[in-house]
């Protein structure tokens, strides 16, 4: 399994999950512009994608969703909460996924996990490629981490984390107080150091690289999101790599060679 980023923050979310010939976009929080042309600096056509799974309905996430979904014929996978706010997408191409579910898509299982966050009903997801077994998990926008999540996501090879902001900067930066509370909330973003809590509490056996989405521009760095990260997994005796997804470009993010074995790539911007 290989998996690209195409873009993390708040100006917009994808990601590319490739299981020998078989693709899956992960949210699409671009035009369909942007989309195909982060698609075609990574070599791969929006025609080869079999699926559009959707975590939620915010813009930086659906965006594009419909308008990229008319054109290329895309499933869209999702909750029943999330699919109802897409009102352009036809009947047909509705996936409606449950919580606790497996989903078989092409080339890949899907399980689905109830998140906090204040959307309609968000969801992470667990991707097992059915060629080798690999496994990844994906937390995008967290305001807490429910045990099912944790649960869930033991025993990948990869995992992508939200690492969404600082926990100094938020409070010491320009953002309003009631903005700063309602991502500090339940329903908002998890800090660096809670991501590096659940990172390190999924640092078993079969782990072998994370990366880290959803960077706050104005209260995060990728250096600091890293390294709060990396001291967690060091800790929990993980000396693998943990990289920041770049925010405006493509990047790479990992590549599983086997169940068990794991060739890793920097995540540059292409």
């Amino acid at each position: 399994m290989k998996a690209w980023t195409l873009g993390s923050g708040s100006s917009g979310n994808a990601l590319l999950l490739e299981s020998g010939a078989h693709r899956i976009l992960i949210d699409c929080g671009f035009g369909p512009r942007a989309i195909v042309t982060r698609l075609k600096a990574i070599g791969v056509a929006p025609e080869s994608i079999s699926a559009l799974v959707l975590t939620h309905e915010h813009s930086d996430h659906a965006i594009g969703a419909e308008r990229a979904q008319k054109k290329y014929r895309w499933p869209v996978y999702a909750s029943t909460g999330t699919l109802g706010t897409l009102r352009e997408i036809e009947t047909r191409w509705r996936q409606p996924v449950d919580a606790g579910s497996t989903t078989v898509l092409d080339g890949f299982l899907l399980d689905a996990i109830a998140v906090p966050h204040d959307a309609v009903s968000p969801m992470a997801f667990v991707l097992t490629a059915q060629a080798s077994g690999a496994r990844v998990g994906i937390a995008h926008d967290l305001g807490a981490v429910p045990d099912a999540l944790v649960g869930a996501f033991a025993r990948c090879d990869a995992l992508c984390l939200e690492a969404n902001h600082d926990v100094d900067m938020l409070r010491t930066g320009p953002y309003p107080r009631m903005l700063q509370e309602r991502i500090r909330s339940g329903r908002g973003h998890i800090s660096n150091d809670t991501c590096a809590a659940l990172a390190a509490a999924l640092a078993g056996p079969s782990l072998r690289a994370v990366t880290l989405l959803h960077l706050s521009e104005v209260n995060n760095t990728p250096a600091k999101a890293e390294q709060a990260v990396t001291a967690g997994l060091q800790r929990a005796n993980f000396r693998g790599p943990v990289r920041a997804a770049p925010r405006r470009s493509a990047g790479v993010a990992f590549a599983l060679t086997a169940r068990a074995q794991v060739s890793v790539q920097l995540t540059l911007g292409v």
